[in-house]
């Protein structure tokens, strides 16, 4: 067999599968800190032509902890199933927002997922709603108007009206209605009682000030993201033709970008979270991204713009919107993609470019929890499911390969009797390749069919949050995060923490891998060539240090696969008797 065609399919095997973890991260840094001694507040104004573009933000430098600033302005309370909060009064905000499901660590005990926070604060997160006005005489609503609540906390079966009056004849009056998942419906109604008509352009705004924390890695997408006219905005490059604007570096870029567009929605999404404005889907309306820096900080909005209405005297206007504040789980976003059309909901999950592959894959696996109650059995069903649908390409590649373990005396006497003669030694093994029907490509496809399985594998446990803390067994708690245990300290037996070095962090699912690995080249055709065989004997080495890296499950995955192929390659060459 020639072991080069193999090695060239390892080495594209390790470079699709390892490089975006293993080296993006040398070409892509973690972000600085966020400065600690700036915030902003967000005071949008009325001003002539102001229906043109949402209120852009401004600020200025100053910071408080998150529960003074929620302890110094009047609220109303969030209470549902999933969510946890308040709606600042001043303003008619929603900045508080934690989420009651989800924690920082494993331990349910633990702090919960901080989503929203208002202005002032460390990280100030909101969502803000309001209408613009044609002329600057005419006050509207802004970030410092007082609204007085109906009373109670907003639950799902009790929503709260806003209200405030301009005294000049416009009564503002906003409903807020929470569902028991992620969604606000927000209707804004005004009245004008005054003696002249009136221009007014209704808007919702997404802000998040100071550097967010990214990944950087072109394996998931963390930052703005949309749907305008259709079309799937998610922050990709194209060689060449530039980077879609939906991301935070390209928004600094630009600065102001619109997007003209019916229906939609817009926000940004982090690994598991995602705020979204989402408009009437028959409304058109002005979709806008807007940078800017205040006082050292870095400030993101998405907005969007509604067409400008006019209120007579004695008249009234309504305009519906709303917000989705939340976890990415797949059936939530799919639930509202259906019953409410909000076009490709689901893509704010980042299930990349096999997407038509991760996402069965995540449904297989969301089957098989559903019948045993864990997610790392269910990876193993997956693996067997995934073994018998390449079963019969897997035979042909086995009985392949015992072939040529079997051929192996016969091209050692070839390469003795034409030594240095390539070109007549390679017509001779071909010659005998074809005598026997062997194929020295055949034994490539085991690894080769991998490939797409593995990435997609790897997506649905890095990005979806069902795989956040899920655990297996023993010392996994965790089948999206690395193996936590190491070799260093016995797995824990010794009482000493290893240093933070990744090569020393070996943990026991890693050497699993490793030594299934090795037992499988074990069961192929050696190469005679010494320093290709030394490279083979290297490979399980190398991958239990790089996939040591990598979420627990996946590991879990390859060796569970590994010792299943271990089976039937073992079987298949008994059988031909190259065992």
């Amino acid at each position: 067999m020639d072991q080069r065609n193999l090695i060239i399919a390892i080495a594209i095997s390790i470079a699709i599968l390892i490089g975006f973890q293993y080296f993006g991260e040398q070409f892509f840094p973690a972000p600085t800190p966020p400065a600690k001694t700036a915030s902003t507040a967000n005071a949008p104004a009325a001003k002539p032509g102001a229906s043109a573009t949402a209120p852009s933000v401004v600020g200025e430098a100053k910071v408080a902890p998150r529960a003074q600033v929620l302890a110094s302005t009047p609220r109303v309370a969030i209470d549902t199933p999933r969510l946890a909060g308040s709606i600042n009064l001043i303003g008619g905000r929603i900045d508080d927002l934690t989420l009651r499901t989800y924690h920082e660590t494993t331990d349910p005990k633990s702090a919960e997922i901080v989503l929203l926070a208002p202005d002032g604060s460390e990280h100030p997160y909101f969502l803000q709603f309001g209408w613009l006005a044609a002329s600057p005489n005419v006050k509207v609503p802004g970030p410092e108007t007082r609204w007085t609540a109906s009373g109670g906390a907003l639950t799902p079966s009790h929503p709260i009206d806003l209200t405030w009056d301009n005294g000049a004849g416009l009564k503002f009056t906003r409903h807020i209605a929470v569902d028991s998942q992620y969604m606000f419906t927000v209707t804004d109604h005004v009245t004008n009682s005054g003696a002249a008509a009136v221009k007014l352009s209704p808007y919702v705004v997404d802000v998040r000030k100071g550097e967010p924390e990214v990944s950087h890695t072109y394996l998931l997408h963390e930052g703005p993201i949309g749907v305008t006219d259709g079309k799937l905005h998610d922050g990709s490059c194209l060689f060449l033709l530039g980077c879609d604007p939906f991301n935070y570096d390209e928004m600094k870029k630009h600065a102001h970008v619109q997007f003209p567009t019916t229906g939609g929605w817009f926000g940004f999404t982090d690994k598991y979270w995602l705020t979204s404005l989402i408009p009437l889907q028959t409304a058109s309306v002005t979709a806008e991204l807007q940078y800017g820096k205040v006082g050292g900080v870095d400030i993101y909005q998405a907005d969007y713009i509604g067409a400008a209405q006019n209120v007579a005297p004695g008249a009234s206007v309504t305009e519906e919107s709303r917000a989705f504040a939340g976890a990415k789980v797949l059936n939530v976003l799919e639930g509202y993609e259906s019953q409410d059309g909000i076009p490709n909901f689901d893509r704010a999950i980042d299930f990349g470019w096999f997407y038509w592959i991760t996402k069965p894959i995540f449904l297989a696996l969301g089957f098989f929890y559903k019948l045993i109650g864990n997610f790392g059995l269910a990876i193993l069903l997956l693996t067997v499911l995934i073994k018998l649908v390449f079963f019969p390409l897997a035979n042909k590649s086995y009985r392949a390969m015992s072939k040529m373990k079997k051929l192996q005396p016969e091209m050692q006497k070839l390469r003795e009797k034409y030594g240095d003669d390539k070109q007549k030694l390679n017509q001779e093994m071909m010659a005998l390749y074809k005598r026997v029907g062997a194929n020295p490509m055949a034994g490539c496809l085991p690894i080769v069919i991998q490939i797409p399985v593995f990435f997609s594998l790897y997506k649905v446990l890095y990005v979806t949050i069902e795989m956040r803390h899920a655990p297996f067994y023993g010392w996994i708690h965790d089948l999206s995060a690395p193996d936590p245990t190491s070799f260093v300290n016995l797995f824990g037996w010794l009482p000493y923490v290893p240093p933070d070095v990744s090569f020393l962090h070996i943990g026991a699912w890693p050497l699993i891998m490793g030594v299934t690995m090795f037992l499988q080249q074990k069961l192929n055709p050696q190469p005679p060539d010494p320093i290709q065989a030394k490279m083979f004997m290297v490979l399980p080495i190398v991958f239990t240090f790089m996939l040591a890296q990598f979420p627990a499950g996946l590991v879990i995955y390859w060796s569970w696969n590994n010792l299943l192929s271990i089976a039937q390659q073992w079987a298949i060459m008994r059988r031909s008797g190259a065992a």
